[in-house]
Formats: C-alpha cells, structure tokens, sequence
C-alpha cells in the first residue's frame, strides 16, 4: 500500500556523514535509502524530507512540524533535540517540554509516528556532562512511546551495539557514515514492516591503535570538529543558515533522486538565467 513518507529534524535526518554531490545539499542518508526501499515495494510511495543540519528542536517545532502535517503523511520520522543537547547552557525541563509538545502535536495527525532515542557517543571525557544528558531524554523518549503505542513506533538507537564500531561513524564522531546511515535504514525498514533490497556486509577486524595514535587521534578530533562546534555556537552560526529543506514537497521515488535533482537544478539554473521582469 503506498503511502506519504515525510522526514523532519536535523543533521541525522538530512543525512550528514552520508556525502553524495548528486543529491540535494550534498548528502543522501537513512531517510532517502528508507524512501527508495518504499518505492519499491510500491512506485505510488511518495516522500519529502524537511530536514536541515544544525537545526534545534525549537526550530524544527517551528519551521517543519506544520508544514509536514499539512502534506497529510502517513509515516513522518522525528529525529530532533541533539543540538540543544550540546549547548552549553540548557533548561532541559524546558527542552523536555517542548519535546513533549511536538510529539503530542504529530500523534494527533494519525499518521504513525517514528521517534528515535539519541547514541551513546563515545566522547571525550570533557564531554561527559553531555552524556547524561543524553541519558535523560533517551529516558524521556521511550516513556512518551509507550504513553502513545498505537502511534509511535521507537527506533531505539541507544540499544543498537552495531554503532560502537568507530567505522559506522564520520570523522566528526557525531554523524553516522555512509555505513552508519545504511544500517540504519535496513533497522527503520524492519521496524515499518517493509520487505527490502538493502544489506549489511560486517566489517572485518577491527584496527588496533597504540595509545600514542589514539591520544594524537583524539587530539586532532578535538582540534578539527569539537573546538570550531562550539566556536560556531559561541557566534550564533550554524552550518545549516543557507541551506533549504532536501526535498521540501513529496516527490515520487520511484522516478529516481538522482534523475530528479538534475532536473530541479535545471530548472533552477534556467530560472536564475531568465532577465527580471
């Protein structure tokens, strides 16, 4: 049966980590894989992806949550909250709240309701605080799933060991790879019921570090994504200002992502040639 298939939220959604210059904003992800899977088990599956990079729960609330209502989906994911995690100063009675509101907001729809429980990221020490966190809106999470079975299904993301192979991840450590997004969709698509095509090849063995590599490793991670993060939060940017939503009205899978952002480019290209009224 087909359906609208509609993702919102941040980083994880848009499909950072998952780099591929031939689609939108650079990235393809779990949400694009999930869409194409559903298309083809049925080519009538439409599917639109609001999602921006760096974008806050507040944010998210605002600028994606009613827009994808209004497409009347019948499956939304709602991945959001990580950013507001990192900040430095953050009410998380207040976050916790605002949560809460957003989700009671799409159960309403009656559309069935993807939440996901955020990793235990393996962090440096300094980091910790983050952690837990962490810990308390997973909590949060999976007791707002329960209090609404009959919408919400729970990608439970924290409870998936597969993740704590650094080869799942991006350099930043905070973005699954293409890897990671791969897996992740195979687990969204078990979890909706959709028979698939994707597989998973395990990794071989581990590489092992001296501790020498894994201090100096540490030391660059901190020093290439860490430090210039919090720089960016510090001056009020984010890496998401001058981007637009992936796919922002529902498009056919089954006609090809590729295929479709060619021609959109097009278009674009065309339009911005053509001499003002």
């Amino acid at each position: 049966m087909s359906g609208l298939f509609v993702a919102i939220g941040d980083s994880f959604t848009e499909g950072v980590g998952d780099w591929d210059p031939r689609l939108p904003n650079g990235v393809r992800g779990w949400a694009d894989r999930v869409a194409k899977q559903l298309s083809k088990a049925d080519p009538g599956w439409r599917y639109a992806n609001l999602a921006i990079r760096s974008r806050r729960l507040g944010s998210i609330m605002h600028e994606q949550i009613e827009p994808a209502l209004a497409m009347e989906p019948t499956v939304v994911s709602f991945y959001a909250g990580g950013n507001d995690l990192l900040e430095l100063r953050k009410d998380m009675g207040r976050l916790l709240q605002d949560y809460t509101r957003a989700v009671e907001r799409l159960a309403e729809s009656g559309a069935r309701i993807l939440l996901f429980t955020g990793f235990d990221v393996p962090l440096h020490p300094l980091l910790e605080p983050f952690k837990r966190r962490n810990w308390v809106f997973n909590e949060h999470v999976r007791a707002l799933a329960r209090q609404h079975p009959d919408s919400i299904s729970l990608v439970d993301y924290w409870t998936w060991e597969a993740y704590y192979d650094r080869r799942m991840w991006d350099t930043d450590k905070l973005h699954m790879n293409r890897a990671g997004h791969r897996f992740m969709a195979i687990q969204i698509l078990n979890l909706l019921g959709v028979r698939h095509q994707l597989e998973f090849e395990p990794f071989g063995p581990r590489e092992r570090l001296g501790p020498v590599q894994l201090v100096g490793r540490e030391a660059e991670w901190m020093r290439q994504w860490v430090l210039p993060m919090f720089g960016r939060r510090l001056r009020g940017i984010t890496l998401g200002d001058a981007l637009e939503p992936r796919w922002p009205e529902p498009i056919y899978p089954a006609d090809g992502m590729k295929k479709l952002y060619r021609k959109r480019r097009k278009q674009e290209r065309a339009n911005s040639a053509m001499p003002a009224a």
